[in-house]
């Protein structure tokens, strides 16, 4: 009986988490839920508790934690409950745990997800933001403590798979144009203002961004797709995860979300991974890799598929993209600061306070206005993070409605 992989899950209660636990859930012999942990959603997390028996769930707040309590007490389950960012920390850096699932939204996942990269884990990263945030200090970091880094965004997971043996460990210092690589072909929906009239995106109202045509997702990652900042924040990601510049990255918009990226190599081939769109099959993918196993995902049907279509993104319907790329090339104050402000900014349009094409406008001002020093130790990319954050709320309210 081989040992059986122990599985951290941050941010247990969203989409990630739940399709992960599903993935885990029809492959039992091979893994186990050591810990769970969510923000504040108590009620979903002590379902999954019954469901998982995992050893430990952590909550972000003590408040969450005694809510918790409250919904297992009278019930079988066994799990010690705990709370706050340093515990999620902790069991990252386990001795007992093998894979970390880091799918926290936002910059509140970098703490635990460095955590379990200096304890030299086996880190899944769907967390955008620890790369956007913080990327040439955690890439030291995965090289430095020889942690294994398998993306699980569907795009960088099709890169990975699309990637010559050679280059798909983030602990390499190979380059792409010495392996063959002459592209890497990061490919969006174009989210659900794709051919909406340009001059009528200052009217989208909040239901309308979070309706995504393909994903189901959680309403921040919905309205960076609308926006497009999703593949922003995912093109600044590739640089990291693939040692690559920004010259070697171009964004094709694909509607159909039937090919999630693709790589193109100096010979003329292009490497295309394709599949549903459902976040099972890159999170089943790296839970097992280089091994393959049971996702739960159907197969494509070819004889289903009526369209394949391909097109330039245009950067006057999304400024944002645009941003993120100039801000790549910027280096890390920039993307930090575009990363902060955008979260302030998707956060004020789902409150009703600023409209939609206000969210460029704000993430604009702040990256202008924003003062870098050098942004590389830890203390300076918080602090950066910070700053950025009251700069953007200072622009939101002069603008809020």
């Amino acid at each position: 009986m081989s040992h059986k992989q122990q599985l951290v899950i941050l941010g247990a209660t969203g989409s990630i988490g739940l399709s992960t636990l599903d993935v885990v859930a029809k492959n039992s012999d091979l893994f186990d839920v050591f810990a769970l942990t969510a923000g504040q959603n108590a009620k979903k997390m002590a379902e999954l508790c019954i469901k998982h028996s995992p050893l430990y769930a952590v909550m972000a707040t003590q408040s969450a934690a005694e809510e918790l309590s409250l919904h297992l007490k009278g019930t079988a389950c066994q799990t010690l409950i705990m709370h706050s960012q340093q515990a999620m920390s902790d069991l990252c850096a386990h001795p007992d745990v093998d894979i970390v699932m880091s799918a926290i939204v936002g910059a509140a996942g970098l703490l635990p997800t460095l955590s379990a990269v200096e304890a030299g884990k086996k880190v899944l990263l769907a967390n955008k933001e620890s790369l956007v945030m913080s990327g040439q200090l955690f890439i030291d970091k995965v090289k430095k403590h020889k942690a294994t880094l398998l993306p699980i965004d569907s795009e960088h997971n099709a890169i990975f798979q699309c990637l010559p043996h050679s280059l798909q460990n983030a602990q390499s210092d190979k380059n792409l144009q010495d392996n063959g690589v002459s592209k890497i072909l990061l490919t969006g929906s174009g989210g659900p203002f794709l051919t909406r009239d340009i001059h009528t995106l200052k009217d989208v109202t909040v239901s309308e961004a979070v309706a995504h045509p393909n994903w189901s997702m959680g309403q921040k990652i919905s309205v960076d797709s609308a926006t497009m900042m999703n593949k922003g924040l995912e093109f600044i990601e590739a640089k990291w995860l693939f040692n690559c510049n920004s010259d070697d990255i171009d964004v094709v918009i694909h509607p159909q979300s039937i090919i999630h990226s693709m790589v193109q190599y100096h010979d003329g081939s292009i490497l295309a991974q394709m599949g549903n769109p459902d976040m099972r099959t890159p999170i089943a993918h790296a839970l097992a890799f280089p091994k393959r196993i049971d996702a739960g995902v159907k197969s494509l049907n070819f004889s289903d598929i009526c369209d394949f279509s391909f097109t330039k993104p245009d950067f006057t319907r999304y400024p944002n993209l645009q941003l993120a790329i100039d801000a790549c090339s910027a280096g890390q104050g920039a993307t930090t600061t575009v990363n902060a402000a955008n979260e302030i900014a998707v956060a004020a349009f789902l409150k009703g306070k600023i409209g939609f094409t206000d969210i460029y406008k704000i993430n604009a001002q702040t990256l202008e206005s924003a003062q870098f020093t050098n942004v590389q130790s830890l203390d300076e990319i918080l602090q950066c993070d910070e700053l950025a954050r009251v700069s953007a709320t200072q622009f939101i309210n002069k603008v809020a409605h």
